[in-house]
């Protein structure tokens, strides 16, 4: 039986795969990497992905930072890598000191 996903976790978990596809290099890595984090299953995130990029949606483009000056421009797109790569460090932390947990508690068999 398929899940149903709300239409703005669709968008979401599109507009983040999208932003890092240039990293990753393909459809199939960049959904292993990010479905995790949105909660989506990522064969359903790829299928999401390719259809996106046949639409014509691009890669890596992120909102307009029109009125930057390049330094600032750089700064910020650094920052924002930063940002992410720290936010999937925390769920990786999140999800290892859950099963950590499991592991340790005296009921669990």
């Amino acid at each position: 039986m398929s899940k149903r996903y709300p239409p703005m976790v669709r968008e979401k978990a599109v507009r983040l795969a999208l932003e890092r596809l240039d990293e990753y290099g393909s459809p199939y890595a960049v959904a292993q990497a990010i479905a995790p984090l949105v909660d989506v299953h990522y064969e359903t995130l790829r299928i999401w992905i390719k259809k996106a990029l046949a639409e014509g949606a691009q890669p890596g483009k992120q909102a307009a930072t029109s009125g930057l000056s390049p330094a600032a421009r750089d700064e910020l797109q650094k920052l924002r890598r930063e940002n992410r790569d720290l936010k999937q460090t925390n769920e990786i932390l999140k999800l290892a000191s859950a099963f950590f947990a499991r592991e340790l508690d005296p009921r669990h068999p």
